[in-house]
C-alpha cells in the first residue's frame, strides 16, 4: 500500500458525518496528512451555528502541531461522497505559512486518476515567501 492509499484510507476511516448537537455537525469532510518524518495525522471538519468551525485539513494540521511537527509532505481531503477535494483558501494559506518549503506539499486532487498538485500550484505567487529568508 502506498502513502496515498494510507492517507485516503485513514481519512475515510475517521469520516463519520453526524449531528453532535442541535448546533454542531461534524465529520462530513475528513483529511489526513503525512509529515516529512512519516507520521500520519488526521482530522474532521466541525461546523457550528455560532460560526466557530474548523476544516478537516486545519484540524489535521493542528493535530500535527500538537504533536511537535510542522512540515507536511502530502495531504488528502475527502468529501462526504468519498471523493477527494482540494483544500479551501484558508487551509492553503495556513499550509503555506508552516514552513519555507510548504509550496512543495503534494495535494491529492483525484484519487481515481492519482492527480497530484504541489501546493504552490494552488497558491501561485504567494505573498509571504520572502519572510522565510
Amino acid at each position: 500500500m502506498n502513502n496515498w492509499d494510507k492517507l485516503y484510507n485513514k481519512a475515510k476511516e475517521v469520516q463519520n458525518g453526524r449531528e453532535i448537537s442541535p448546533f454542531i455537525y461534524g465529520g462530513q469532510v475528513s483529511a489526513a496528512i503525512i509529515t516529512d518524518k512519516g507520521n500520519i495525522y488526521f482530522g474532521i471538519c466541525v461546523d457550528a451555528t455560532c460560526g466557530l468551525a474548523v476544516c478537516a485539513e486545519r484540524n489535521a494540521i493542528f493535530n500535527m502541531i500538537t504533536n511537535g511537527e510542522s512540515k507536511i509532505d502530502k495531504m488528502v481531503a475527502i468529501t462526504s461522497d468519498n471523493r477527494v477535494g482540494a483544500p479551501c483558501g484558508a487551509c492553503r494559506e495556513l499550509m503555506m505559512q508552516l514552513h519555507k518549503d510548504s509550496g512543495e506539499i503534494e495535494v491529492l486532487m483525484n484519487y481515481e486518476t492519482m492527480e497530484i498538485k504541489k501546493l504552490k500550484e494552488l497558491v501561485p505567487d504567494w505573498w509571504g515567501i520572502d519572510r522565510f529568508k
